[in-house]
């Protein structure tokens, strides 16, 4: 049985799933869109991301909730207390989102590496449009190996982890990507 933290829904992010989560992404959200709105000293943050969390905790029936979704709730709720400026200029933000690399190596398969490079690509470009500005990418050890197709570590892994660091190092600073984008990664 998988465990949710406080009781609260899966969040589907592009083609991912964060089941741990806390809420002080809600509040980040909230003062972007107060900000766009030209009203920057919002007084009902905390309030209404204690609401959002109270209705995740208590309210939401479903087991998965697409991060679209939540969105679509909190802009009904603004628009409920009379913010319909900030309702309108709130856009999407997820929470850190983890990413294996496995599975992109798998896909690439044993000798593809470009396959992999683009499929990594790809995937970072569908969680930065669903909103997501934290990515941690984990398993880089494992995915070189089935690239590399080897059991055994050895110095051609050496080369294509350092390839891949690489890579994940030049999305990050890729002013295209976002300057908001925040990559991490653990070997």
């Amino acid at each position: 049985m998988i465990s949710f933290i406080g009781n609260r829904p899966a969040l589907q992010i592009g083609t991912h799933q964060v089941l741990d989560y806390d809420t002080t992404w809600l509040e980040d959200a909230l003062r972007r869109a107060a900000k766009a709105a030209d009203n920057e000293d919002f007084p009902l943050v905390t309030e209404v991301c204690n609401g959002v969390e109270l209705y995740l905790e208590n309210k939401c029936p479903l087991r998965l909730l697409l991060l679209e979704d939540l969105f679509e709730r909190m802009r009904k709720m603004l628009t409920q207390m009379g913010c319909e400026r900030i309702a309108e200029k709130l856009e999407p933000l997820a929470p850190p989102v983890t990413v294996s690399l496995i599975s992109a190596a798998k896909k690439a398969g044993n000798g593809f590496e470009l396959a992999f490079f683009e499929t990594l690509r790809a995937e970072l470009l569908a969680l930065r449009e669903a909103g997501a500005e934290q990515i941690h990418f984990t398993d880089l050890r494992e995915s070189t190996l089935i690239l590399r197709g080897q059991e055994k570590w050895s110095r051609q892994c050496d080369t294509l982890l350092s390839e891949i660091e690489a890579f994940l190092i030049s999305l990050d600073n890729d002013a295209a990507m976002s300057a908001s984008l925040r990559l991490s990664m653990e070997v």
